[in-house]
């Protein structure tokens, strides 16, 4: 099995769609996990995952109790297909989770980068800044001058609001060729990204690559 043989069967064509739906629930955890920006929310994925997960406890609470070897064989496979799911949802919302938890006023400032987040955790974001400055000020910030009592002060040019680092090192794999050949910002390096290959290059350079699905992260 060479190069082309591993990234067929990455792209999913000709498997079931709850196959095709694990393997694009899978890249988006580990895509998650590597890129140190939040991601847009795969809304349509999500929703086919969780229609299913949902579909499923609710066979699997049918069926209990049904004293039929067959039927409590296939329960087995339903239950083991179903805790495969629930770990990846659960995964990869902890990872999002913790990017908002560690960005929350990065993200809120940005209507672009709140734009990303799903109904749901655009809700915990702003519940969580809120509760996070309603202590900050009972602790310690009321003692303070009002004028030095913001958490996002960018006085004397420096912003208290920390950002994702973009231009953070990833492992990046090709999986469509792209035409236009990509730059990394502040040098002279520029590469083409060919079908198979795989680099070590800042998030920055291959966003855009990741994002449209010519590549993905590993």
């Amino acid at each position: 099995m060479d190069i082309d043989d591993i990234l067929a069967e990455v792209s999913g064509e000709g498997l079931p769609p709850e196959t095709r739906d694990l393997q694009e629930l899978t890249r988006a955890w580990v895509t998650e996990r590597s890129a140190p920006e939040l991601l847009p929310w795969p809304s349509a994925l999500m929703e086919r995952v969780l229609g299913r997960i949902h579909q499923q406890i609710e066979l699997v609470e049918e069926q209990v109790g049904n004293i039929d070897p067959k039927t409590n064989f296939r329960l087995i496979i339903i239950q083991t297909e179903l805790e495969r799911f629930k770990f990846l949802v659960r995964s990869f919302l902890r990872t999002r989770m913790a990017k908002i938890d560690k960005h929350t006023l990065y993200i809120l400032n940005n209507p672009a980068e709140s734009a990303r987040l799903s109904p749901s955790e655009l809700q915990y974001a702003r519940s969580h800044q809120a509760l996070l400055e309603a202590h900050y000020r009972s602790s310690f910030l009321c003692q303070f001058p009002t004028s030095l009592q913001r958490l996002d002060d960018t006085a004397g040019g420096i912003s208290m609001i920390e950002q994702p680092d973009v231009d953070k090192a990833v492992f990046v794999r090709v999986l469509r060729d792209v035409e236009e050949p990509i730059t990394v910002e502040g040098t002279e390096i520029g590469f083409e990204m060919r079908r198979g290959d795989v680099y070590v290059v800042r998030w920055s350079a291959v966003r855009d690559s990741v994002l449209s699905g010519d590549a993905e992260l590993t």
